[in-house]
């Protein structure tokens, strides 16, 4: 007995150890939760002095290079267009390579073994295994050199590879591997090099192909789902773009025979569209012994719409009478995107009066050349060129940002449309939320972008110097996008590039869009398959090649939110392939610090839905269902379109030509380029 007494003792006391130890945690968090507030407090306090008294010392231009924290700018990403036209994709032959099973398997699994590629289609993954081709290396070969441009992926059969990087061993690889998947979703440089240490026996396949299977398998899906929906009556009065919507929405479900996929007399909120096998339709009745027979139902044939109207009582027996499957949408996706589908298409951003306005400055800027203007300074440098502050000579008082592109660097890198289609959409963009473009020249070296000068500094510098912003100065930036984003998608735009980087601020403090290199005009139900944009904003959609639309923008939005907020964006990995890899685990596993509040938390997660047509921004009420997001709540929309409302930062600019919120930048000494009089640029 005197043991089990012990024992008693023992165990109590153990309890009574843990309950303090819970307490003591619970006291700690406690003390944490109040030392954040405190921080975010100071931090708040922080802001505001240092917006009090940034404009009046800040004289000199900033030198990135006596900033207390590195942060480089982000380079942005496009694949060349597509060589394929979509309209004859379903008629494309895709090349085969015979295999033993053992082969097949073996490539399977490698595949559904490597981070990016098990998130394929079982049916896209088929085909690859069908189309990879054999190659084979010799002891001591180099496979993929580091810094070379590339566009084969691999899988290992047979043999062992080691892969370096600067030189330096980081892993070596056996059978049933694959390597250099990045190359076929872009052109880029090996970020490795593969060398073999024995004879390899290799599987590849090269980007056009893969791009091919990725570009067909949704489109050919999409078009038959789109063909189903239009043969359903409910459906007939229904535009293409909702439509395409309803398309994305549709699930797939697959029963048995036997499965009874609607039982009489239960309540339902699912619509099916039969797209593969049949189905009876039978009806229970009090005075019949068995169920009455009605009739059997096929491919293209649909029940259960009654639910979509919110009849959810099912009135008979729906039973699968061999292996079936359904095209399926519920009641609340069909809600979401039905009923007052908010037409963007015909909102009426621009007024007359405004309309007018910038006729009268077309015929100022269509009369000035190039020898008009003066440099003044650089106000930005990138990959293809420079952005300077010119003057008017005539005028003082008149200056703009002309941004110099190098016509060979675009030609050598295949952007000639992008370029095409920033000229196009900036000169008909006439929002208070986008940079405008008055007008380009060209010579035989350059192509001339002359923009109006926002000489409030590039946000990126200003979250730069600031770690992060509050919720409220956030949110400002944030309505500026969005406003921005009403008005292209309103005109079937799509913008594809949003980042800090791209926002720039005009003298008053308000963020306007800039740099429309990736800016492409789609129109109202369509995608687009180019991969573009900067990895840690690219949509899941663009990196699996699925097609994507002005649904992808509000997913970046969602990633702007975010980084404004904690200095830093949600997805970010050691190299593009890893962020990659992060974004398709989904916003659902990234841990939200604490700072970030439970309303702007939950925007962004409702932004950066995996599903685009679950994205708000891209449900029935379009926009407006941010602009009423609680986060939101108490904003002053009114005020901000009309450019009443104050900014949370205002720049100090001092005159016309001040250029001291932006960094400095070394002098261009490179030689010029060479000419190119190849043509692609007649409408410059």
């Amino acid at each position: 007995m005197g043991t089990l007494r012990d024992l008693q003792y023992a165990l109590q006391e153990k309890i009574e150890e843990l309950r303090q130890r819970d307490a003591l945690i619970d006291e700690l968090e406690l003390e944490l939760d109040q030392k954040d507030e405190l921080i975010q407090r100071l931090q708040n306090e922080l802001d505001k002095y240092r917006s009090v008294i940034k404009p009046a010392t800040q004289v000199h231009k900033q030198n990135p290079t006596t900033l207390g924290e590195q942060r480089t700018k982000r380079q942005a990403i496009s694949a060349e267009p597509t060589a394929i036209d979509i309209q004859e994709l379903s008629h494309v032959t895709l090349p085969f390579y015979p295999k033993s099973p053992q082969s097949k398997e073996l490539i399977k699994e490698a595949i559904l073994d490597n981070d990016f590629m098990k998130n394929l289609e079982i049916s896209q993954i088929q085909e690859i295994v069908d189309c990879m081709y054999p190659v084979e290396y010799g002891k001591d070969s180099c496979i993929i050199k580091e810094g070379d441009v590339g566009s084969l992926v691999y899988v290992m059969e047979d043999g062992k590879v080691e892969v370096t990087k600067e030189s330096i061993k980081l892993c070596t690889m056996g059978p049933g591997k694959v390597f250099g998947e990045l190359a076929i979703l872009y052109n880029c440089t090996r970020t490795a090099t593969v060398k073999t240490l024995t004879n390899v026996k290799l599987w590849a396949i090269d980007r056009q192909c893969f791009q091919t299977i990725m570009m067909r398998t949704g489109l050919i899906k999409h078009t038959e789902y789109m063909e189903f929906l239009k043969s359903v009556p409910t459906f007939q009065g229904l535009s293409e773009e909702i439509l395409s919507k309803l398309a994305d929405v549709l699930e797939e479900t697959h029963y048995d025979s036997g499965d009874y996929i609607i039982r009489q007399g239960a309540r339902g909120d699912t619509f099916f569209i039969i797209s593969k096998g049949k189905v009876n339709v039978t009806r229970e009745d009090s005075s019949a012994e068995d169920s009455i027979f009605i009739r059997t139902l096929g491919k293209g044939d649909w029940f259960g719409e009654k639910a979509l109207q919110g009849e959810d009582i099912r009135t008979a027996n729906v039973i699968a009478a061999e292996a079936v499957t359904c095209l399926v949408i519920d009641r609340d996706s069909f809600k979401h995107l039905i009923g007052g589908l908010d037409d963007v298409s015909n909102k009426a951003y621009e007024d007359a009066e405004a309309k007018a306005k910038y006729e009268a400055e077309s015929v100022f800027f269509g009369s000035l050349k190039l020898a008009d203007f003066n440099i003044i300074d650089t106000l930005g440098v990138g990959g293809f060129g420079r952005v300077e502050l010119v003057q008017l000579k005539s005028d003082e008082c008149k200056t703009f940002a002309m941004k110099i592109l190098k016509k060979r660097h675009i030609v050598d890198t295949r952007q000639q449309e992008h370029i095409r289609s920033e000229k196009q959409i900036m000169q008909s963009a006439h929002s208070d939320f986008i940079v405008r473009l008055y007008r380009t020249f060209k010579d035989s070296k350059y192509l001339y972008m002359l923009m109006e000068a926002c000489l409030g500094g590039e946000l990126w510098t200003i979250l730069r110097d600031r770690g992060s912003f509050d919720d409220s100065t956030t949110r400002f930036y944030t309505a500026c996008v969005v406003e921005a984003f009403a008005y292209l998608h309103s005109k079937g735009i799509i913008y594809r590039d949003l980042k800090p980087e791209n926002l720039i601020l005009d003298h008053r403090g308000y963020a306007k869009l800039v740099d429309f290199g990736f800016a492409k005009k789609i129109g109202f139900g369509k995608k687009t398959w180019t991969f573009c944009g900067t990895p840690e904003y690219v949509a899941p959609e663009i990196i699996l090649n699925k097609g994507h639309d002005i649904s992808a923008d509000y997913w970046s939005l969602g990633i702007l939110m975010y980084e404004l907020l904690t200095g830093s964006p949600p997805f970010s990995g050691p190299d593009p392939m890893k962020t990659y890899n992060i974004i398709l685990r989904g916003i659902d596993m990234i841990e939200f610090p604490k700072k970030i509040t439970k309303n702007a938390a939950n925007l962004i997660k409702k932004l950066c839905r995996d599903n685009p047509s679950e994205r708000l921004g891209n449900l029935k009420n379009g926009v407006k269902d941010i602009q009423k997001h609680k986060w939101f709540e108490g904003f002053n929309w009114e005020g901000l379109r009309k450019g009443t409302l104050t900014p949370p930062i205002i720049p100090s600019v001092a005159s016309p030509t001040d250029t001291s919120n932006f960094d400095s930048f070394p002098e261009d000494n490179e030689d010029p380029p060479p000419d190119d009089n190849s043509g692609w640029d007649t409408d410059f």
